[in-house]
């Protein structure tokens, strides 16, 4: 019974997000109401309160309740959306009550999808807002009654109705929508195949399959712990078959999965957002974003390439890999392409983001149908994938979905309350003019309010509260915005609350600790980066072409370098003199200018040069008791 209620109601969610993008968004209140009332009722079907326990009944009677008065809020608001808006009423004791009853549920959920850490933030802010004039100091204000507050959260389009559940509502449910009809219909398949075939043969090719398989899973993902767990359960096993250490097998995927939430084309569902919050479009976002992402798949890869070398760590057995043959089928590979065709024709001609993911989805039925009916699929079999693609999205929606409608309410307190200006000035106060320090400060505290919250939620938290510290000292407030938002994506794999570590490590069947030191020294160099688009905005597209060339190549290098720092292999068979030599390349590539850019390049070039002649010479034929290769790159 549950199944089929949970799954009517997922298609209900599906096909309401399918008609959205098709027709567009219509009155901002009826269709944030209707989403958000679909999505609480799915997630109550989905996370049902005490299920497989003995008072079971008593959780299917909360959940009752819960579902009546969320059902009821929703469609007050959803009938009354013209007084809301124009009269701005002033709330009633019902109002109180019905504000209360969406408050419990949108909380509770979030609480039994991720656990208690968001919600009690959400709670953290509404306290604040009501008891503010107790609180002593510079973080004390005038503080709130119930009445306004339930105005401000329910009774009007600045709390829980606001821009967060409206971006949820279309944009980025239209881009989930897009990624699990396209994965649904071969992508997913065809993904694992290409990363298989296109690094399973090079050293670590295990992990490589993972980064490369994660990275574009990720990429049409709103939720790194969502990728650990489904592509996980293939790389992970895959890894430890072929001997990997555990620990590194649950490392490599945490931080893979981690990379794609950073790499366009939706940053985690992050750039839709950012775009909304900063006033660009879409593809200024994305476009801001391809270079780090690349820079940090650099540095995944040549770290992996390097460890796996040192570990002599086996690659992916041929009978394992499948032939390019069966990879770049048509049959395969044209609804990917005329999927992404759709979508970047669409977002290149100017539409509407949410218009244009669904020329996406359009172009992903109109040539999968077609190659299926040619492969004598039944028709049952081709309705039934684009039905699970629908039903799959309405389930994505959920978490997002409940954590954007909390995320907005927190935004609407941190608005209300001042407590995001008073902290940025706090911060400079502290850091001083040192750009740095105010940065390092900020990042920190990133770290530290992400931790336990999927990406797009903590990016949120993160924005409202210290984004603007950066912009007080004159940093662009789009570098400003990818600084927080690539620090609170690393909390999920930064201990002591690394929740993709976690998931991880679960499926490796090893302990945590170890995989999330692997996850932080894979993932080292993305720690730094942020600090480099402080030093050279050209990799977020600031500045001429040649400005953005030199960028770029203080980037690689610096990358290359870090990663061959953090996987401590010989470069010249001397430890201090390689430690040395790669500080020193990276201490150039933190320079900006371009006599410091050629001699970090030829530094670097010079150290790898050194340490290929150097394997070349351990590969010669041993002489008395001259250590083997095997033997000195383990000892080093």
């Amino acid at each position: 019974m549950r199944e089929t209620v949970t799954k009517g109601l997922a298609l209900l969610l599906g096909g309401l997000i399918l008609y959205t993008s098709a027709t567009g968004p219509f009155e901002s209140l009826i269709q944030r109401s209707i989403f958000l009332a679909l999505v609480i009722l799915l997630g109550l079907a989905v996370y049902p309160l005490g299920q497989g326990k003995r008072w079971r009944p008593l959780g299917i009677a909360i959940d009752a309740v819960l579902a009546a008065g969320v059902v009821y809020a929703c469609s007050y608001v959803a009938l009354n959306y013209e007084q809301i808006l124009v009269e701005l009423p002033w709330a009633t004791p019902r109002d109180m009550l019905l504000t209360g009853v969406l408050l419990v549920a949108i909380l509770e959920l979030s609480r039994r999808a991720i656990g208690v850490i968001f919600p009690l933030l959400v709670l953290v802010g509404l306290a604040y807002a009501w008891f503010g004039a107790a609180i002593p100091g510079p973080l004390g204000h005038r503080g709130f009654d119930l009445y306004y507050m339930t105005e401000t959260i329910y009774l009007g389009d600045l709390g829980v109705w606001g821009m967060l559940v409206g971006v949820a509502a279309t944009t980025i449910a239209a881009f989930v929508l897009f990624g699990c009809l396209l994965l649904h219909t071969g992508g997913g398949n065809t993904f694992m195949d290409l990363a298989l075939r296109i690094s399973g043969r090079s050293p670590g090719g295990a992990a490589k399959v993972a980064t490369v398989a994660s990275g574009l899973f990720g990429m049409v993902s709103g939720s790194a712990v969502a990728n650990v767990a489904t592509t996980g359960n293939f790389t992970i096993p895959m890894m430890k078959r072929l001997n990997y250490p555990r620990p590194f097998a649950a490392g490599v995927e945490a931080v893979a999965s981690t990379g794609g939430q950073i790499a366009p084309p939706i940053l985690g569902a992050a750039a839709f957002i950012m775009a909304e919050i900063l006033g660009e479009s879409y593809l200024r976002i994305a476009l801001a974003a391809l270079l780090p992402a690349i820079l940090f798949y650099l540095g995944v890869f040549v770290t992996i390439h390097l460890v796996a070398k040192r570990r002599q760590l086996q690659v992916v057995p041929d009978d394992e890999l499948p032939s390019w043959s069966d990879v770049i089928r048509p049959e395969r590979i044209i609804p990917i392409l005329a999927a992404l065709g759709g979508l970047f024709y669409g977002v290149l001609s100017g539409r509407s983001i949410q218009m244009s993911a669904f020329y996406g989805i359009l172009m992903t039925v109109l040539t999968f149908v077609p190659f299926a009916l040619m492969a004598k699929m039944p028709l049952r079999d081709i309705l039934g994938k684009l039905v699970a693609g629908l039903v799959d999205a309405g389930k994505g929606m959920v978490i997002i979905g409940v954590l954007l409608a909390g995320a907005q309410i927190l935004v609407a307190m941190i608005g209300m309350t001042g407590i995001g200006v008073t902290l940025a000035s706090l911060i400079v106060t502290v850091g001083g003019e040192s750009l740095f320090l105010v940065a390092f400060i900020v990042g920190g505290v990133c770290l530290i309010l992400g931790m336990g919250i999927p990406t797009t939620a903590a990016y949120v938290l993160v924005a409202s509260v210290l984004a603007p510290a950066l912009t007080t000292i004159g940093v662009e407030p789009l570098i400003a915005h990818l600084f927080v938002f690539y620090f609170a994506t690393l909390s999920v794999i930064t201990p002591p609350v690394c929740i993709a570590v976690f998931v991880a490590s679960g499926i490796a069947d090893t302990n945590w600790l170890p995989a999330a030191v692997e996850s932080v020294r894979l993932a080292a160099a993305i720690y730094v980066i942020p600090f480099l688009l402080l030093i050279y905005p050209a990799l977020a597209g600031f500045g001429s072409a040649l400005e953005i060339v030199l960028a770029s190549c203080q980037g690689v290098v610096f990358v290359m370098a870090f990663a061959a720092l953090m996987s401590r292999v010989a470069m010249t068979g001397k430890r201090v003199v390689d430690v040395v030599g790669l500080i020193a390349v990276i201490g150039l590539a933190l320079t900006p200018g371009w006599l410091t850019t050629l001699a970090a390049l030829a530094l670097i070039i010079g150290l790898f040069i050194r340490r290929r002649l150097l394997l070349r010479d351990e590969q010669e034929p041993v002489v008395g008791d001259h250590p083997s290769l095997q033997a000195k790159e383990t000892q080093l």
